[in-house]
């Protein structure tokens, strides 16, 4: 019997072939017009959109425009604290993803009491945190596009926080990508994949929690495709457009 957790779900119909077409449009996106075009404004760019796009979903009114002032509703500022220290981070999610994990909650819930920033809700909610941090440390064959999409929704569908799950359950996602060198210099954005395909984003929430196993592997094949809009949104081809 295999020890790889993600093993059986790498294989679902379908599963391969969109991970791979995915992966392969980012590859090609990311050499071709980053190869010159990178730059750090350009990944404070991305942050930026990806903090607006995850402040939305969570649910702000604040535009784009405003996020790149400084300003916006405290949905928003939250997530943009969290896309601060973000990429600081890439080397303690695959050291210490509990320690991870806990931050990202600690900077999105900065405005709450701090007995309860970075700590799970609950025992069981404790739990579920350790089984996302075992994912993120196991060894797997899986693309790690779709360790990404797993650990999002593990996050968002467990709700292991008190708070700004869904914040949390976005950037760790934007953070595998980096730390498992899909988007080292972090140009992609998730988030506004997601934003742009919002019916079905949280529709394939929902069943992944509630809709077993055909849940999961819908939820599978919607993350690639919110992983190729993510792509569409990325400064570096709006800037080649």
């Amino acid at each position: 019997m295999s020890t790889d957790p993600l093993s059986r779900l790498a294989s679902l119909e379908g599963v391969p072939s969109a991970y791979a077409a995915v992966r392969d449009g980012i590859d090609v996106m990311l050499r071709d017009r980053g190869l010159r075009r990178t730059s750090p404004e350009t990944t404070i760019e991305s942050l930026l959109r990806g903090a607006h796009a995850s402040g939305v979903l969570e649910g702000s009114a604040a535009t784009l425009a405003e996020v790149r002032a400084g300003a916006g509703d405290e949905v928003t500022l939250d997530a943009v604290r969290v896309s601060t220290e973000l990429l600081s981070l890439s080397p303690s999610l695959s050291r210490s993803p509990l320690q991870a994990l806990a931050r990202i909650h600690a900077l999105a819930a900065a405005g709450l009491p701090e007995e309860t920033r970075g700590r799970p809700r609950d025992g069981d909610a404790a739990d579920r945190l350790r089984g996302v941090g075992e994912l993120l440390v196991r060894p797997t064959g899986a693309p790690s596009l779709l360790v990404a999409a797993v650990v999002h929704a593990e996050l968002a569908t467990a709700a292991p926080f008190g708070s700004h799950n869904g914040i949390v359950a976005r950037a760790a996602e934007r953070l595998v990508l980096v730390a498992r060198g899909v988007d080292e210099k972090s140009l992609v954005v998730p988030e506004a994949g997601h934003l742009a395909l919002r019916a079905a984003y949280e529709s394939n929430l929902r069943g992944y929690a509630e809709g077993g196993p055909a849940g999961v592997h819908s939820w599978l094949l919607y993350a690639a495709e919110a992983y190729a809009a993510g792509a569409e949104a990325s400064p570096l081809r709006r800037a080649a457009e």
